[in-house]
């Protein structure tokens, strides 16, 4: 076969080509290259600290015991990346492991800032000596800050912090209105209860019918300080009575 022939043979063939049709599809080619470029080089942006730095975070909410400065170690890596390649879920967690947040709520404001509203612990006692309680009952290990007040100290089985909080309240009300102050409360291993007042007055309440043991010893009081001594200790584990420890006496059997 002669070139000339094979050269009639591809025009011919072009002949019957679709030009619209592949000039269409090589456009739409360029077109999805161009897209393509596009999203890779917006990615890159995205994600360039230099190009979109974090330049603040606003923090809202009360705080009393989480300082700035705490905030800004707990963010110090994070806040090396880019506005949008932050991850706000790392954020709130680095927040949330602080001592005293209980929780963070984190979002992107356009251009260049991340807003972040902070709740703290709502502490309301002290919980087995070093730790706090909330007021849901939820344990929680924080340091001690000289700004807290006077707290109950609590003390019980790890998974009964709620229970000892919730008797506490209950407790505590009783007392309060008869013009007593429960300074502690704990629960034993075997579920019985023993009281502090603010006195020094300690009350074995036993693991039954705390309510009515509570009263009979709000009611005996007045008989109690009638005596020539001071009261150390109330057992109120009896169905009637009630047995009680004077100050000079255990002083007497401590020597």
């Amino acid at each position: 076969m002669s070139w000339g022939e094979v050269g009639s043979r591809w025009r011919a063939k072009l002949s019957q080509l679709d030009w619209y049709l592949c000039f269409g599809l090589i456009f739409l080619l360029l077109v999805l290259i161009g897209l393509s470029m596009a999203a890779w080089k917006l990615n890159l942006i995205l994600h360039d600290a230099d190009a979109l730095p974090i330049e603040a975070v606003a923090i809202k909410g009360e705080r009393t015991h989480t300082s700035d400065e705490e905030i800004q170690m707990a963010l110090q890596d994070l806040m090396q990346r880019s506005l949008f390649s932050a991850d706000v879920n790392q954020v709130q967690k680095a927040l949330e492991a602080l001592p005293w947040v209980y929780q963070a709520s984190v979002r992107r404001e356009w251009p260049a800032k991340l807003k972040v509203y902070l709740v703290e612990q709502d502490v309301v006692a002290h919980w087995n000596g070093d730790a706090w309680l909330n007021k849901l009952g939820e344990v929680f290990d924080a340091p001690q800050k000289e700004n807290i007040g006077p707290l109950p100290r609590l003390a019980g089985p790890e998974d009964q912090s709620k229970i000892v909080l919730t008797t506490y309240r209950q407790v505590s009300e009783l007392l309060h209105i008869n013009g007593f102050d429960l300074e502690g409360l704990s629960l034993s291993p075997r579920h019985a209860w023993h009281g502090v007042l603010s006195s020094g007055i300690k009350l074995e309440l036993g693991r039954e019918d705390k309510m009515a043991r509570i009263q009979r010893f709000i009611n005996v009081y007045p008989t109690l300080i009638k005596q020539d001594k001071d009261v150390a200790k109330v057992d109120l584990r009896y169905d009637t009575g009630l047995a009680v420890g004077w100050v000079n006496a255990q002083k007497r059997a401590s020597k």
